[in-house]
């Protein structure tokens, strides 16, 4: 790898898909996850696999966005949406823009180009490059969670009230 944003889209990519030095890649860790286990709460007042998800990808999105210019700070309710509809067919398209989103910003930041690291992020105090390895330890931080959350499932076939809403 010859630049630091190639360096920057590799570590991106292997938090999310690839192989990850701190464990399992977040795909990898939802590969035998059902809509049903990601829907659940066995840990209570925890987000669920699916909620981890879903925040995964706005915030891919709000980096790829902020790397072209826009000043944008996601609503409580945008940082950390609920799934729309719980099926099977939801749950593969979440997963499907988890990966989506952070292709695209593993795209822009290849497109960004080194000499650019060191600007500012839209509205904020840090720069592109502290933003963009933030969302590398982001993913990294939620991907043990949701590794957490995969243990604790057994939990509720001994104790069914703790997954529920």
């Amino acid at each position: 790898m010859s630049t630091e944003c190639d360096r920057i889209a590799d570590q991106l990519y292997r938090a999310i898909e690839g192989d990850a030095w701190h464990g399992h890649p977040v795909s990898s860790l939802l590969a035998d996850v059902t809509s049903v286990m990601a829907d659940a709460r066995p840990i209570p007042g925890a987000h669920t696999i699916w909620e981890l998800v879903l925040h995964l990808t706005v915030w891919a999105d709000v980096a790829r966005r902020r790397l072209v210019g826009e000043v944008l700070e996601p609503t409580d309710a945008e940082d950390w949406p609920s799934p729309a509809d719980v099926t099977p067919d939801a749950w593969a398209d979440a997963r499907a823009s988890l990966e989506r989103a952070h292709a695209d910003l593993r795209r822009a930041a290849l497109s960004l180009g080194d000499g650019h690291l060191e600007d500012r992020t839209p509205g904020k105090p840090d720069t592109l490059y502290v933003m963009l390895c933030g969302i590398v330890q982001h993913a990294a931080y939620h991907g043990g969670q949701i590794a957490v959350l995969k243990r604790a499932l057994p939990i509720l076939a001994n104790r069914p009230e703790v997954g529920s809403r």
